[in-house]
């Protein structure tokens, strides 16, 4: 998605046989986790073997770890999980949800970054596991002319097994280019206005389009261990901070919203309550028979929020005695919120563009 115009010519005081230099220009990179290139098996052992060897993922010793990923884990749950993404795939692309959305949030980010900059700026995505993937992103914006890099990887709250990782792969990328460019990365926007606002106008109009309003909202952010919390990962802290300045922007009480956390993997004890079992606690001992749900954690719409939300977190809650589930899907490119990440671009870009 390079589309930037670019072009090269010998310098006017270099010698003849000297390579052409590309003009300058600033590169936006926004990543995103990633996907599967299909939900066959071996597509989805190959994405998960690397997502799931990922030390800030899962950083138990390889020499226990590894054996069990290789020998056992990856013999079957590919099994499991392609079909959970054949469930959601977009069969007419040819690609999942997430990519689908990825590229579009992309497509949006380059038609404003265009309108405010011209063509000095440069806007593409890249996977932090999967294709594309952010080694061949970050070649390909060299190889455009790209002297400057804002890197901005798509989660609102940071944690080492998102944010920090997909620096790493960022930073790996740099490590094999001869002429580095200059670089920056995003800060963590969980507390930014706009954002704040997106999150604020989508439950707004979920709302008004249901003839019963929901007893209570639920905040499903995806889980990591508990421990990480003690290790000093703000994560936690930061997904309480979106949820109270949502809250408090909606103008609700707290009766009305709650925090919980999804996808527990492994077995030890993540950050609680679990979304799966909070849900059917409130239908079976709480009495809310009609719940909404929203990923403040999740740019895009993608297996967690198709799949373990709209599906068997669904399922839990109904299962329960719950009568009404209303997914609110996430913010993915919705006008707010790319102005919202527009926002946190133009910020971050300051000093670099007038």
């Amino acid at each position: 998605m390079l589309d930037a115009k670019s072009t090269a010519a010998r310098p006017g005081h270099a010698p003849s046989d000297h390579p052409n230099v590309t003009t300058p220009k600033i590169g936006v990179l926004v990543a995103n986790l990633g996907t599967p290139d299909n939900y066959d098996y071996w597509s989805m052992r190959r994405y998960l073997g690397e997502f799931l060897s990922d030390r800030r993922v899962i950083d138990y010793s390889p020499w226990l770890w590894q054996p069990l990923l290789q020998l056992v884990i990856l013999s079957k749950r590919p099994f499991t999980s392609g079909e959970a993404y054949k469930s959601i795939w977009n069969h007419a692309a040819g690609e999942s949800p997430l990519m689908t959305i990825t590229k579009a949030q992309t497509a949006a980010l380059a038609v404003s970054m265009q309108d405010r900059y011209g063509d000095q700026v440069i806007v593409d995505y890249c996977m932090r596991y999967g294709n594309p993937s952010t080694r061949s992103k970050v070649r390909a914006m060299v190889e455009a002319g790209c002297r400057k890099i804002l890197f901005f990887p798509l989660y609102p709250q940071y944690a080492g097994a998102t944010s920090a990782t997909a620096n790493d792969a960022f930073f790996a990328a740099l490590a094999q280019e001869k002429w580095q460019p200059t670089v920056r990365t995003v800060d963590p926007y969980f507390q930014h206005p706009l954002y704040i606002e997106a999150l604020a106008q989508s439950i707004e109009t979920a709302y008004a389009k249901l003839e019963r309003k929901p007893d209570i909202l639920c905040c499903s952010y995806h889980g990591v261990p508990e421990r990480y919390l003690r290790e000093g990962d703000p994560y936690h802290c930061q997904c309480q901070k979106t949820t109270r300045l949502l809250r408090e922007r909606l103008g609700w009480d707290e009766s009305q919203i709650k925090t919980t956390f999804q996808s527990k993997f492994g077995p030890e004890e993540w950050l609680k309550p679990y979304t799966v079992e909070e849900v059917a606690r409130l239908a079976s001992e709480d009495g809310k028979k009609s719940i909404a749900i929203c990923a403040p954690a999740f740019s895009a719409d993608c297996i967690e929020t198709l799949e373990e939300i709209n599906e068997e977190i669904r399922e839990s809650f109904e299962h329960a005695g719950g009568e009404q589930f209303t997914y609110i899907p996430c913010l993915n490119d919705d006008p707010a919120h790319i102005r919202a990440l527009s926002a946190v671009i133009e910020e971050n870009l300051a000093g670099w563009l007038e």
